[in-house]
């Protein structure tokens, strides 16, 4: 169990015992094997009345000042659980208090538990529990997160509930006030003129494709190791995608081979940022500008990323982004945008997300329903508030990764990624290659360290999206090699230290 929902009185009791300091050996303990403290909002004025009440009774000086105090220190170490509407339903209740933080703990997770010292509450067993009883449990920790969202949730926990609620109360659930000003903030950070919020990343890049009237005979030049979506989309307007093969060392399609690519029939070029940082853009204009092409950036894995200062998203005609919940900025479910200069593109992409809407039931194209939610646009808006200190959180981790890394890579035939110069990476992947990879893999699971395989074949050898017509041996080969570890801003050293080494190990045991 790591969800522990503190009784107000045991707070009392601890902060009573602890002095000025307020934070118990036990709090602390239980801190450093990963268990997490909440306080209900509900008691927070009965808690601080009754170690009022006791200070007094105790003859401290400055009573409610010191009680203010202590608390402050002691609740530094948990976090707030808000009380919600269902809370309230418990007047036929003997224990009000006791009802109230029974449905708030529920809330967490079913494992979660209530600390108290409360003799009644203790006696109502599970899930009540004493200190003492958390003190016996096994400190044995829990597996390691391939990403971290909760710690990341605990950072910006107050301001993302309040505007949750907002978008609750304002009921304006599609197209509401946060949209537009998710719209100005993100063109803002990109560098752009104009941002489109849209419901996914997939969709975004969709709209782009319609955007630029891409449709049957067209072709799209794309790279042939990436996520299925880049090339889906471009089946779904009945164009064709050409792939391209990708360089070794950055996975990312090899600019080189494009131009070898484009016919009468070549409409853009669709790269792809793959693991976290940008292609070649500066080739790639080149090329683009020379054959009258445009340029769409697929930034789904590279936004928060630069290439010679500018950032992803800001280096095509047009760039589209994913917010997926496992992506560098994440949204609470799908969601995306599309990124342009050009005023009359913007228009176009806004229309087509409408249905084609240029204004109520006007539809002077053919659209779809790409809209993204108000309540995803809240949280994004939140989430970017730490999202620049989180990418220096995520090198910090690259760093690291290359620290405990490096020095037996080579002899253990490990390849380590590598960011050329002039690119930054927001590091959405953290993608080593290793020989026998599924081995490595499974050996890896069974020690308790998460890996993901990004991706296990390349885009042309999928069913939906078979082609034959070229080859792709440098894709290939990565396809069965490429291992993701666990990357997350949250990633501490010593975690990164028991990857590495595991890593280090069954990669030796595998080629022993």
């Amino acid at each position: 169990m790591r969800n522990w929902v503190l009784d107000g009185s045991l707070i009392v009791a601890s902060c009573m015992k602890t002095g000025a300091n307020s934070v118990p050996t036990w709090l602390e303990e239980a801190l450093s094997q990963g268990h997490r403290f909440w306080v209900y909002v509900g008691q927070l004025q009965s808690t601080r009345t009754d170690l009022t009440r006791q200070l007094t009774e105790s003859g401290a000086d400055q009573p409610e000042a010191t009680a203010t105090s202590r608390l402050a220190s002691f609740l530094s170490r948990c976090q707030w659980l808000a009380a919600l509407a269902e809370d309230g339903d418990v007047l036929a209740e003997a224990d009000l208090i006791g009802a109230q933080l029974r449905k708030a703990a529920a809330r967490l997770d079913r494992d979660s538990g209530i600390l108290t010292d409360d003799p009644q509450r203790i006696a109502q067993g599970k899930p009540f529990c004493t200190v003492a009883r958390l003190q016996e449990r096994s400190t044995s920790s829990d597996g390691i997160a391939f990403i971290d969202l909760a710690s990341q949730q605990d950072r910006i926990r107050p301001a993302l509930e309040s505007a949750l609620h907002r978008v609750l109360h304002h009921g304006r659930y599609i197209q509401g006030p946060e949209i537009e000003a998710l719209e100005k903030r993100l063109a803002d950070y990109v560098g752009v003129e104009h941002c489109v919020g849209v419901s996914s990343g997939t969709d975004a890049l969709l709209i782009a494709l319609m955007a630029l009237g891409i449709g049957p005979g067209d072709e799209i030049i794309t790279t042939a190791f990436s996520f299925a979506a880049t090339a889906e989309v471009i089946l779904l307007l009945g164009a064709r995608p050409v792939y391209v093969d990708i360089d070794p060392v950055t996975f990312n399609i090899d600019a080189s081979l494009i131009e070898e690519k484009i016919n009468a029939r070549t409409r853009a070029i669709l790269p792809v940022g793959l693991y976290g940082q940008c292609p070649d853009f500066s080739a790639m204009r080149l090329i683009a500008r020379q054959h009258g092409l445009a340029l769409i950036e697929d930034a789904a894995q590279s936004f928060g990323a630069t290439q010679d200062g500018v950032r992803s998203g800001n280096l095509g005609t047009i760039g589209a982004t994913s917010f997926f919940p496992a992506k560098p900025l994440g949204a609470y479910g799908d969601a995306g945008a599309c990124f342009t200069n050009d005023t009359d593109l913007m228009t176009r992409l806004r229309e087509i997300r409408d249905h084609g809407q240029s204004q109520r039931y006007h539809h002077v194209r053919l659209g779809i329903n790409a809209r993204m939610a108000s309540i995803q646009a809240a949280v994004l808006l939140q989430k970017l508030t730490v999202f620049d200190d989180e990418l220096v959180m995520r090198q910090r981790a690259a760093t690291c990764y290359q620290r405990f890394l490096e020095e037996s890579a080579d002899a253990m035939g490990i390849i380590l990624p590598t960011v050329p110069p002039g690119n930054t990476s927001s590091w959405a992947q953290y993608t080593v290659q290793v020989g026998c990879r599924d081995q490595v893999q499974a050996a890896l699971a069974q020690r308790g360290v998460p890996t993901a395989v990004h991706y296990p074949a390349p885009i042309p050898v999928q069913p939906a999206m078979l082609d034959s017509s070229g080859q792709y041996p440098v894709s290939a080969r990565s396809a069965q090699c490429v291992l993701s570890l666990p990357m997350h801003p949250y990633l501490n050293s010593a975690t990164q230290q028991r990857i590495a080494e595991h890593l280090i190990q069954v990669v030796k045991e595998t080629i022993a």
